[in-house]
């Protein structure tokens, strides 16, 4: 091997594109821009869904659908879910507060117990909110609840 034979590999240097240097260079006059239009002249850039001037995707198809902004969001918790918590933690007691401390929901969540699945136990609950079945189920297991 001599250094002054080394080259390097096929394909691997391309020459840079020369544009815009007279007609001669077969790249000269529109400088492989096309002629006329916004994109053949300097300072061109497209909005990032730019359709060409068709009217865009946001604007054809309709807005729906409405987003209260005072809708109050609950973490469901099931019949069945609450049982597994007294067995889990061994109390016939649950709050929000419990189960904040617990970890199983965030301080800043409130807290609705729906109907589904069975107790076996009576509970004193304090939570946000309960539904008819679930609060109906609670007491006649002997149970009580109380709403924050």
């Amino acid at each position: 091997m001599e250094l002054h034979k080394l080259k390097p590999a096929k394909g691997s240097n391309k020459k840079r594109k020369i544009v815009a240097r007279g007609v001669g260079s077969g790249r000269g006059r529109s400088a492989t821009r096309g002629t006329k239009g916004a994109q053949s002249r300097s300072g061109y850039k497209y909005r990032r869904n730019f359709e060409g001037g068709q009217t865009p995707l946001q604007i054809r198809v309709p807005k729906i659908g409405f987003n209260n902004p005072n809708r109050t969001e609950f973490y469901p918790i099931n019949l069945d879910l609450l049982d597994h918590f007294c067995e889990k933690f061994g109390t016939d007691e649950i709050s929000t507060e419990l189960l904040v401390e617990k970890k199983v929901i965030k301080k800043y969540h409130k807290v609705k117990v729906l109907g589904r699945g069975e107790l076996d136990r009576a509970v004193k609950i304090k939570v946000n909110a309960i539904s008819e079945a679930a609060k109906k189920h609670i007491e006649n297991k002997g149970g009580s609840v109380t709403l924050l």
